[in-house]
C-alpha cells in the first residue's frame, strides 16, 4: 500500500503542457513553438499535436517562416527563433507531416518560390529550404515531389542562379543521391543530364564568375563524380550507366574546363577549382571512410579505371601546366616565420604538380613522352630544392619521382594503384620489398631515363645534402626538405635493389662519373644508413644516442634496437596499466593472496623501475639483463615434458627463512622453481644462492612493495 500512496503523492502521470495549450480555443501557432517540448511531442507523434499543426493555415504558416526573411526590427537572438522551429518540425520525419506537405501543391509552391528571391540568400533560410525539400525527396515514397520540380521549367537555372550558397549545392547532391527507387533515380539523372548540369556546373567555372560560384561548382562536379562511381559501383546491375559521370568523363567536357582555366584571364581560384575536378577525375583509388565516420568500413577502398577520354583532354594542355609551373599569376610578398618570401609558390602552382602527380601515376606512355619533351620533371626538382621550406610542394615532387620509380613499361596500361600508397614506399627501409615483377621482363622507360640523365637526380641529391652539411656545420638550421629528400633517396635504393626498373636504374647508376658513384655508394653505405638508424629511434627513448668504443658492445647486448623500443613502450603501458588500477584506492593487502590475482605477474614487471645505460658494468645493466633471464624461459625439446595436472604431495615448511630478490641469477631462479614444484611453498633458499642473491643490486621501492607482498603470503602459508 505504501508505494501506492507514494506514487499517486508524486504524480508522475504528468500531462504535457502541450496538451493544456490545444484544450485552448483560441491557441495560436506560435504559444506552441513557444513550449521547449513541442519537437519532442511532434516526434513522439501526439495526436492532438499533429491534427493542429496539419491545418492547412498551419501549415502554410509554417512554409513562410522558412522561408521569408523575419523582421529587421526583431530581436536578434530570436530572429530565427520561429523560422529554426518551424524547420525542426517540417522535417521531423512524422509520416503525417510530410503526406501534407508533399501531398499539397499550394505548399509546395509557398516553398518553391524561395528560390526567385534576387541573390545572395540568406545563408540560414536557404539551409532551412535545402534541408525541407531534401526530407521530402528523401522521405517521400511517391514520386510527387520529383513531379513537381520536374514541371518547374526554372528550377535547375534558379538552383545554379544561388550556387553561391552552399545550401543549393547540398540540394543538388540530395536530387543525385537520395533518390529511391533506382528506376526513379535513373529518371533523375537523366532530367538533370538533359538540362546539361555538367556543362553548365563547367562555365561556372570561369574567371568571369565570383570565387565563391567557382568554388561550389567545382565542389558540385567533384562530389558527383565520386557520388556516381560509388553508387556504380554498389549497384552492379544498373541497365544503363550514369549520364552525369558519362559526361564528365567525356573529351569534350575536359577540354572545355581547360579552356576555362587557360583561355583568356588566369586566375587562381579559376585554375585551382578546374584543377581539382580534373584530379578527382583522375582519382584511381578512394578510402570507404569519411574522416572515420563509419568504424565498419574503416579501411576498405575502392578501386576505378581512369576513362583514356580524360587523359586525351589533359594531354595537348600539358604545356600549359608546364608554363604555370613556370610563371603563375602574380601574387605578393608575403611574411613567413622564416622571413619575407618574395616570390610565393602559390596555390595554382602547387595545384599544377599535384596534377602532374597524377598523371604520372597513370603511366600513359604519351602523356610521358610529352612530360620528357618539356623537361616537367627538372621544373618541379628546380622549384623542389628552390622552396625549401614547402613541404606540400615536397610532398608532390616525392610522389612524382617515387611514381616514376615503381612503374615498368606497360603500353596504353592505365594502372589502378592508388597514388596515396607512394608513400610507404618511402618509409626509410630501403629494404622493404615492392614489386614481384622481374627486371628481366621490363624494358627501357623513358621517365627513368630522363630523371637520371636529363635531371640528374643523384647529382642533385648528393649536392643538395652537401650544401646542407655545410649549412649545419657553420650553424645555420637544417634546410626543410631533408626529410624528403632523405625518403626520395631511399626510394632511389630501393627501386634500384628490387623493383621493376632495377636493371636500368642500376646501369644508370653505373654509368655515373667516377667520382660521381664514390660519392653516392658512401652516401648510401654510411650517411643515408646513419639517417635511417637516427629516424627509426623513438622519441620518448631516454638513452644517449653517441659514439664510443663501447657502442659494439651495447649492439652485440641489444641487437634488435626496434624490439628494445617495442619493449620499453610495452613497459610504459603496463605501469600506465597498474598505477591507473591503483588510483582507484586498491592497496597491497587487498591482493595479499596473489594466486586469486591474474594479472599479479604483469604488475610486478610494471612497477620494476629501470634505466638502460652504455655501460655494461653498472648496477642497472645487471638488474636488465637478470630480469631477462628470470623472466624469458628458453625451450628446450630436449627436456623431458611436465603434466602440470598432475597430482603432487604438497608439503609446508614450518618457518619462512628468507626470501627471493628480484634479480637473482638463473640457477637461484630455477632452484626456487623446483622448490615450488616439489611442495616447498616457504620461498627459501640454500645458503650460497642466498650470498648470491645478496649479491645483487638493492631492490626499487615498488620491489620492496611486492617483496612484502610476497613475505606476507609466505607467512600466510606458514601459519596454514
Amino acid at each position: 500500500l505504501c508505494p501506492i500512496i507514494m506514487f499517486w503523492k508524486f504524480d508522475l502521470n504528468t500531462t504535457s503542457h502541450v496538451d493544456k495549450l490545444l484544450d485552448k480555443e483560441d491557441v495560436t501557432l506560435h504559444e506552441l513553438m513557444d513550449e521547449d517540448d513541442i519537437l519532442q511531442e511532434c516526434k513522439a507523434q501526439n495526436r492532438k499535436l499533429l491534427d493542429f499543426l496539419c491545418q492547412q493555415h498551419c501549415m502554410e504558416e509554417l512554409v513562410n517562416l522558412i522561408t521569408h526573411e523575419p523582421p529587421v526590427e526583431m530581436d536578434e537572438k530570436v530572429r530565427f527563433k520561429y523560422p529554426n522551429t518551424a524547420c525542426e518540425l517540417l522535417t521531423s520525419d512524422v509520416p503525417q507531416i510530410n503526406d501534407k506537405l508533399g501531398g499539397d501543391e499550394t505548399l509546395l509552391n509557398i516553398l518553391y518560390d524561395f528560390l526567385d528571391h534576387e541573390p545572395p540568400l540568406n545563408p540560414l533560410l536557404a539551409s532551412f529550404f535545402s534541408k525541407t525539400i531534401g526530407n521530402l525527396i528523401a522521405r517521400k515514397t511517391e514520386q510527387v515531389v520529383i513531379a513537381f520540380l520536374r514541371k518547374k521549367d526554372k528550377f535547375i537555372s534558379l538552383v545554379l542562379k544561388h550556387i553561391d550558397t552552399s545550401a543549393m549545392m547540398d540540394l543538388l547532391l540530395r536530387l543525385i543521391s537520395c533518390v529511391e527507387p533506382a528506376t526513379l533515380r535513373q529518371e533523375v539523372l537523366n532530367w538533370l543530364n538533359e538540362a546539361r548540369i555538367i556543362q553548365r556546373l563547367v562555365e561556372l567555372i570561369h574567371s568571369s564568375q565570383d570565387e565563391d560560384r567557382q568554388s561550389n561548382a567545382s565542389q558540385t562536379l567533384c562530389d558527383i563524380i565520386r557520388l556516381s562511381r560509388d553508387q556504380s559501383n554498389q549497384l552492379q546491375d544498373i541497365p544503363e550507366p550514369d549520364p552525369l559521370l558519362t559526361a564528365l568523363e567525356s573529351q569534350e567536357c575536359v577540354e572545355q574546363l581547360l579552356r576555362n582555366m587557360f583561355d583568356g584571364e588566369q586566375t587562381e581560384n579559376c585554375i585551382v577549382n578546374g584543377t581539382q575536378v580534373l584530379l578527382t577525375l583522375l582519382e584511381t583509388r578512394r578510402s570507404g571512410v569519411e574522416g572515420l565516420m563509419d568504424s565498419y568500413t574503416q579501411g576498405f577502398e575502392r578501386s576505378y579505371t581512369v576513362n583514356s577520354s580524360i587523359l586525351h583532354g589533359i594531354e595537348p594542355r600539358l604545356k600549359d601546366f608546364h608554363q604555370l609551373l613556370l610563371s603563375p599569376p602574380k601574387k605578393t610578398a608575403i611574411l613567413t616565420t622564416i622571413g619575407v618570401l618574395e616570390e610565393p609558390l602559390g596555390n595554382a602552382r602547387l595545384h599544377g604538380s599535384r596534377l602532374i602527380a597524377a598523371l604520372l601515376h597513370t603511366n600513359t606512355p604519351s602523356i610521358n613522352q610529352e612530360l620528357c619533351r618539356l623537361s616537367t620533371m627538372d621544373l618541379l626538382l628546380d622549384l623542389f630544392f628552390k622552396y625549401t621550406w614547402n613541404n606540400f610542394l615536397h610532398f608532390q615532387v616525392e610522389l612524382s619521382i617515387a611514381a616514376i620509380l615503381s612503374h615498368s613499361v606497360q603500353e596504353g596500361k592505365t594502372t589502378t594503384n592508388d597514388l596515396g600508397s607512394k608513400e610507404e614506399v618511402l618509409n626509410g627501409n630501403v629494404g622493404t620489398e615492392n614489386s614481384e615483377q622481374t627486371p628481366e621482363n621490363s624494358t627501357e622507360n623513358i621517365m627513368v631515363t630522363h630523371l637520371f640523365q636529363k635531371c640528374c637526380l643523384v647529382q642533385r641529391i648528393l649536392d643538395a645534402w652537401e650544401a646542407n652539411d655545410k649549412i649545419q656545420a657553420e650553424g645555420g638550421m637544417r634546410r626543410g626538405n631533408m626529410g624528403h629528400l632523405t625518403r626520395i633517396a631511399n626510394a632511389v635504393v630501393q627501386n634500384m635493389e628490387k623493383g621493376p626498373m632495377q636493371t636500368q636504374i642500376s646501369e644508370f647508376i653505373k654509368e655515373l662519373p667516377e667520382d660521381c658513384r664514390g660519392r653516392w655508394e658512401s652516401f648510401v653505405e654510411e650517411t643515408l644508413t646513419e639517417t635511417n638508424r637516427r629516424n627509426t629511434v623513438d622519441l620518448v627513448s631516454t638513452h644517449h644516442l653517441h659514439s664510443s668504443s663501447e657502442d659494439e658492445d651495447i649492439e652485440s647486448a641489444f641487437p634488435n634496437e626496434l624490439s628494445l623500443q617495442q619493449a620499453f613502450s610495452e613497459y610504459q603501458i603496463q605501469q600506465m596499466t597498474a598505477n591507473f588500477v591503483d588510483q582507484f584506492g586498491f592497496n597491497d593487502e587487498e591482493f595479499a593472496d596473489q594466486d586469486d590475482n591474474i594479472n599479479a605477474p604483469f604488475d610486478r614487471i610494471a612497477e620494476i623501475n629501470f634505466n638502460i645505460d652504455a655501460d655494461d658494468d653498472s648496477p642497472n645493466a645487471s638488474l636488465f639483463e637478470a630480469c631477462c633471464n628470470e623472466r624469458i624461459q628458453q625451450f628446450d625439446d630436449n627436456e623431458e615434458e611436465e603434466d602440470i595436472w598432475e597430482e603432487k604431495e604438497i608439503t609446508y615448511a614450518t618457518q619462512v627463512k628468507s626470501r627471493t630478490r628480484f634479480g637473482a641469477s638463473q640457477t637461484s631462479e630455477s632452484s626456487s622453481k623446483s622448490d615450488l614444484e616439489n611442495g616447498d611453498h616457504d620461498g627459501s633458499v640454500d645458503s650460497e644462492e642466498e650470498e648470491e642473491t645478496e649479491q645483487q643490486p638493492p631492490p626499487s621501492s615498488a620491489n620492496t612493495t611486492k617483496n612484502n607482498v610476497s613475505e606476507q603470503k609466505d607467512s600466510d602459508s606458514s601459519e596454514g
